[in-house]
């Protein structure tokens, strides 16, 4: 029910094109969120991808690292960890027009669970983007692993671990960070500590995605504090994504657009 007056409060305060009075968000919205990219060929492998997994009634244990997995409890099928977790064909290709159009030099996804999402991104990316995606679950890393191989996407390192215990290790080894995608936890606490630790490294123009901020009442409060943080200026609320810019030059501002 919560979830659904979110919505419902979203289709009424959002905004199109006709209400957005900033350049920068003006642009951004008319030509790369509500923009309609010829589609490269590698699209429709990773859709080829998504359709084996929704057919894949192989057995996998869940494992949580307490990051209030939308797997559920006790044993899933990769099947549906798909239908759980991967990211929607919209929602998916806007993750593929943003790194393309924020072209970064270091990037990290913090939950990379079967991989749609960040085979997408990697092909927004360049082949100079240095992509680390971090996944806690064995099994779900390497199945997303196989698939990269199999469509050939080849400039995306996957790391195994629980984020509080890998991220710290990754970051001291970037000498910035550019974009973050995070996908992996739906706690607050965690979800802030992780955005803390990637802003310590975070260039001037870094662009953060938050996935899910409406998908329960604490990650609409994550979402919340967030908007409110002093090296936050400009947050764009698409309702199951948010976008975080972290760029001085820009008014401090908040944006709901409808997508």
């Amino acid at each position: 029910m919560n979830f659904l007056l979110r919505y419902l409060r979203y289709l009424v305060y959002s905004k199109n094109l006709h209400g957005i009075h900033s350049p920068f968000v003006y642009s951004l919205v008319k030509d790369i969120i509500y923009s309609k990219y010829s589609k490269p060929k590698a699209f429709d492998a990773i859709e080829s991808i998504r359709q084996a997994y929704k057919k894949d009634f192989s057995p996998i244990d869940n494992l949580d690292y307490g990051a209030a997995s939308k797997f559920g409890t006790g044993q899933n099928t990769i099947s549906r960890v798909c239908y759980r977790s991967a990211k929607s064909k919209k929602y998916a290709q806007l993750l593929f027009r943003l790194a393309k159009w924020h072209n970064p030099d270091y990037a990290i996804e913090l939950g990379t669970s079967l991989g749609i999402s960040a085979m997408y991104q990697a092909t927004g990316f360049s082949e100079n983007t240095q992509f680390t995606t971090i996944e806690g679950h064995p099994g779900i890393a390497l199945k997303a692993e196989n698939a990269m191989k199999a469509i050939n996407i080849k400039h995306v390192n996957i790391v195994t671990g629980n984020f509080n215990h890998e991220l710290p290790k990754l970051l001291a080894n970037l000498p910035q960070v550019d974009w973050v995608f995070f996908d992996g936890n739906h706690k607050k606490a965690p979800t802030l500590q992780y955005f803390e630790q990637c802003l310590a490294k975070a260039s001037k123009n870094a662009l953060f995605i938050f996935d899910d901020i409406n998908w329960s009442d604490e990650m609409r409060q994550t979402w919340i504090e967030l908007k409110k943080h002093p090296k936050v200026f400009i947050t764009i609320d698409l309702f199951f994504m948010g976008l975080v810019f972290l760029n001085p030059r820009e008014q401090k501002e908040q944006f709901t657009i409808r997508f």
